[in-house]
């Protein structure tokens, strides 16, 4: 995705169908990923807790990017990158005109 030039932010979509792993994130150029969404992958808090393998990180002071929830809001599975996409950019209020790449590979998904 492409932003102004000189903006900060830009989206980033990785998707593994080996592993049966989806990532969106939205990354910051100055304090790195500010919010993202993991699909296949499990996560653990640094307070020690599993949040499983859909969450979602949101960064704050205390722990930058490293606290994760379970988002109620992503209903798609990880093979959907495009239903998965469009329910990521409802909830963090992206507007979208471009496509998503196929699944076929381990490899970056062009937005």
């Amino acid at each position: 995705m492409l932003s102004d030039a000189g903006y900060p932010l830009f989206v980033n979509g990785r998707c593994n169908p080996k592993a049966g792993t989806l990532s969106y994130t939205i990354v910051h150029r100055e304090v790195g990923r500010i919010y993202g969404l993991d699909l296949g992958a499990d996560h653990h808090n640094p307070d020690c807790n599993f949040v499983g393998e859909k969450h979602k990180h949101r960064w704050t002071e205390a722990c930058r990017d490293k606290q994760a929830y379970v988002p109620g809001d992503i209903t798609a599975p990880w093979n959907q990158p495009r239903q998965v996409w469009d329910q990521f950019c409802t909830e963090a209020g992206i507007v979208h005109d471009g496509s998503v790449g196929a699944l076929n590979a381990q490899k970056e998904l062009v937005l």
